[in-house]
């Protein structure tokens, strides 16, 4: 495991003070060769000694040493890259199938071992009940993340939870201003940085329901408006030709909600399932 990934594994542990600072690193890791510890405590607001300490709670002696890491990780990352042109992530036009089949089934593993690993189950379990309590669930998601979202919508559906979805953002808008502070929204985007599902979140939360991201660990628009986040880990990087891994990030958490939420429904749940199964077989 990378640096940069134990300490995003580390992000729901960490103080506030400690979280800025972890949001400062992984929105540009590669600045930090020009940086000493008092630097980035002006940068990020904290005194010089929180900065240290952040780095030693890592398991480093100092700022200098957690530095060194990452830059060498980050080197390794960009040799790995040259000299074959990428065509997604790590994948290269000069790659076999094999190859390729072994490279995305290291990155599909990847974006679901970091992101279980991540996860704040304290705050997880929160989420769950506060989703089997609504009176409606409207998930939100562009591209890539409305496929998440309608699955999503598909299961809740299934075990009687009342959830809805749509692709058009002038309807998924139209819909977030209409629930209220029973109903929750579930804002979808690994970017964090969509217009259409911030607008969508943003008149949810004005009308008073709930808002949960499903989003990526750095500081974004998403991330500060919701009142419950899930982060999803990817290797989403500059050469990236779908939404593979941070779909399947969300795909782990997405089906995490759901069994869930069938545990807490448990009898009543199973004999909807049954019920659906055994019409699905008379079609």
């Amino acid at each position: 495991m990378s640096i940069l990934e134990r300490m995003q594994n580390q992000r729901s542990s960490l103080s506030s003070n400690g979280v800025k600072i972890l949001d400062f690193i992984l929105e540009d890791p590669a600045s930090l060769s020009s940086y000493v510890s008092q630097d980035v405590a002006l940068k990020v607001g904290v005194s010089q000694s929180g900065v240290i300490k952040f780095a030693q709670r890592l398991g480093f002696k100092g700022f200098t040493a957690l530095k060194l890491a990452i830059i060498e990780d980050l080197a390794q990352q960009n040799a790995i890259l040259e000299p074959k042109r990428p065509i997604h992530n790590k994948i290269h036009s000069g790659d076999s199938s094999l190859t390729i089949a072994q490279k995305l089934l290291q990155e599909k593993t990847h974006a679901m071992v970091a992101t279980t690993n991540a996860l704040n189950y304290a705050e997880f379990e929160t989420v769950v009940k506060l989703i089997n309590q609504a009176q409606r669930i409207q998930i939100v998601g562009i591209g890539g993340s409305a496929l998440t979202a309608k699955d999503l919508t598909f299961k809740l559906l299934k075990i009687g939870i009342t959830a809805l979805t749509e692709q058009d953002p002038h309807v998924q808008i139209a819909t977030a201003n209409t629930l209220t502070k029973n109903d929750i929204l579930i804002a979808i985007s690994f970017s964090g940085k969509r217009k259409e599902v911030l607008m969508a979140a943003q008149y949810a939360y004005e009308k008073g329901a709930t808002v949960i991201a499903l989003t990526n660990v750095k500081n974004n628009p998403l991330r500060k408006l919701a009142h419950y986040t899930i982060d999803t880990i990817a290797d989403e990087i500059q050469f990236r030709s779908s939404s593979i891994s941070s779909r399947t990030a969300q795909n782990v958490i997405t089906d995490l909600l759901f069994m869930a939420l069938l545990q807490i429904r448990s009898d009543d749940a199973k004999l909807l399932l049954n019920d659906i199964s055994s019409a699905i077989e008379k079609i």
